[in-house]
């Protein structure tokens, strides 16, 4: 308890180990999912944002026991636990507003009050059902005592709520705030647009609109919000899902220089399909990674003509994205599948020669297995077609289209959840020789054939009884054979999952981009502790001490 208090913030900061909470950028459909065994013993997956939420209680289990230890560690690190507030109930937001209120009227100064240290604020939908309602000036109150407020994410419904909100954020938080997050309904898309242009300083905006069935989210009226010319910056990444089309409307005019990171998610609306190009016509020609999740189909060609940086791209894989009764075949120099002509998309006009990640959406009936595969029993006209669309969509993942191709990755956590649950592709239904068809036309061309989880396609959880601990690491570079799914030996095959299998089973999965160097840096930071107490010169007070030791009505020495 000697070292410095300034030596013991440091070590709690990475006990903490919170570097990513306070990332500015959000997950978007290419960061990896995990897999976890929920209560009833079942592999599910997690998604980015359920990591997330772990990883925040993670910390704050952490930060907790810290300040629980003494009263001297309690003092130091008091401020650890108000620089994420995060929350999985509202309502919970007015206890806090009471604390940080008494705080800031007990406070000398500004930066002695709890809200002066937080950066990040969290509101998480636990349910469905779980509303903002009547909570506004409790956290306006908080964004109030909070001057440094960097990262503001509600993904609860926000409703009324939203304009209150959003007028204090730009009034308290104007300088500081870079990431938000709101959860809004169409009715309110002009008071989103009078708060993005209140809030030019931020870096990251994920905007979810949601609607009523009875409600025309074409016809929201703007008033004075209409054709407004904004000015974003500092803008870098915009996420969009929902009922967004006017809004992609109304953004295509604005100033965004510094755009990179896109993502349109129109979930399972059949209806209101954004304008992908005319808002891609401004501002593609710098993006970096735009991902496409809608079920009508857009012009691919076209899209990846105006974005020619871009080095990752999603788009749906059952899109069909070729005239009918139309085949454009490889050239003779490839060989993909054993054929020298073969069947594919058409996905680019002209070679495109930067991008190397590729994202699929869809793949629903891919593999036969799951409620696709009963769904395809009823109409197996729609079935074949969409799966011929998958076939024809991969092999247009090709060198010669993408000369940099290294990866593709299919998104979908449901298709990778039936898969788990059937033990691999049916045979019967023709997953299997379709997947040993996709898997040989990439590793002929070397792009690697991942799931949403990193993992090769093929690599599903083992439980610990199933596990093979005598083999040894492989190299994960290494591909996998497509006959693999039904070979008697798989289990000895995945073996060098093992270690990390056993991580992913826990509550809260340990994430590895969060404890590598940090913990280094720790266990550096207490060995250099270590060797100052060694190499320390005794005290001058050492000699008074161990006289006093022995004299009575003293108590004896600590420990």
């Amino acid at each position: 308890m000697d070292l410095p208090a300034e030596m013991w913030a440091q070590i709690f900061n990475l006990a903490a180990d919170e570097d990513v909470i306070f990332q500015y950028g959000l997950p978007t459909m290419m960061s990896e999912s995990i897999w976890s065994k929920n209560t009833y013993g079942k592999w599910k997956l997690m998604r980015p944002s359920d990591t997330m939420s772990a990883i925040q209680w993670r910390s704050y289990s952490t930060k907790k026991a810290i300040i629980s230890t003494c009263k001297a560690w309690h003092r130091i690190a008091a401020e650890l636990l108000f620089r994420c507030l995060f929350f999985h109930e509202p309502r919970n937001l007015l206890s806090l507003c009471e604390t940080l209120s008494s705080s800031s009227s007990e406070a000398s100064t500004i930066s002695s009050s709890l809200g002066w240290w937080t950066k990040r604020i969290h509101v998480c939908r636990y349910n469905r059902s779980t509303t903002m309602e009547k909570l506004d000036k409790a956290l306006i109150s908080i964004i109030k005592h909070c001057p440094n407020l960097e990262i503001f994410i509600v993904d609860v419904p926000m409703g009324e709520t939203f304009g209150p909100v959003a007028d204090g954020l730009s009034r308290y938080a104007l300088k500081s705030l870079r990431t938000v997050h709101w959860n809004v309904s169409c009715e309110l898309l002009p008071k989103v647009i009078w708060a993005l242009d209140s809030l030019p300083s931020i870096i990251c905006a994920h905007i979810d609109f949601e609607s009523k069935p009875d409600e025309d989210s074409e016809t929201v009226p703007l008033g004075a919000a209409s054709d407004l010319h904004i000015s974003l910056p500092h803008l870098q990444q915009l996420t969009l899902s929902g009922f967004f089309g006017q809004f992609l409307e109304e953004a295509t005019g604005w100033s965004i220089p510094a755009l990179r990171c896109v993502s349109f998610d129109c979930r399972n609306h059949r209806t209101d399909q954004p304008d992908a190009i005319g808002f891609l016509t401004p501002h593609g020609s710098k993006l970096t990674f735009l991902d496409l999740n809608c079920i009508p189909p857009l012009d691919v060609p076209a899209i990846l003509d105006l974005c020619p940086s871009l080095t990752t791209f999603s788009f749906n894989a059952d899109w069909r994205l070729q005239p009918p009764g139309e085949e454009v075949e490889a050239p003779r120099s490839m060989t993909i599948a054993h054929a020298t002509n073969v069947p594919m998309s058409t996905l680019v006009v002209t070679p495109h020669q930067n991008i190397m990640t590729i994202g699929l959406h869809g793949l629903m009936y891919a593999f036969g297995v799951g409620y696709a595969a009963s769904m395809a029993q009823l109409d197996p006209l729609s079935s074949h077609i969409i799966r011929r669309s998958n076939d024809l969509n991969i092999a247009a993942l090709n060198r010669v289209n993408f000369p940099k191709l290294q990866t593709v990755r299919a998104l979908s956590r449901a298709m990778l959840n039936d898969l788990n649950e059937a033990d691999g592709p049916s045979e019967t239904e023709g997953g299997v020789k379709r997947y040993d068809m996709w898997w040989e036309m990439l590793t002929r061309n070397g792009i690697r054939l991942e799931d949403c989880t990193g993992a090769l396609l093929g690599t599903l959880p083992m439980d610990d009884d199933d596990e093979d601990d005598d083999d040894d690491d492989d190299d994960e570079s290494e591909y996998v054979s497509a006959e693999e799914f039904d070979d008697d030996e798989e289990d000895e095959e995945e073996g060098e999952e093992d270690d990390e299998e056993e991580e992913w089973e826990l509550d809260i999965p340990p994430v590895p981009e969060l404890g590598g160097p940090q913990v280094a840096e720790l266990r550096q930071l207490l060995a250099e502790c270590r060797a100052m107490a060694e190499t320390r010169e005794p005290s001058i007070f050492t000699p008074m001490f161990a006289a006093m030791e022995g004299m009575p009505g003293l108590p004896p020495p600590s420990p």
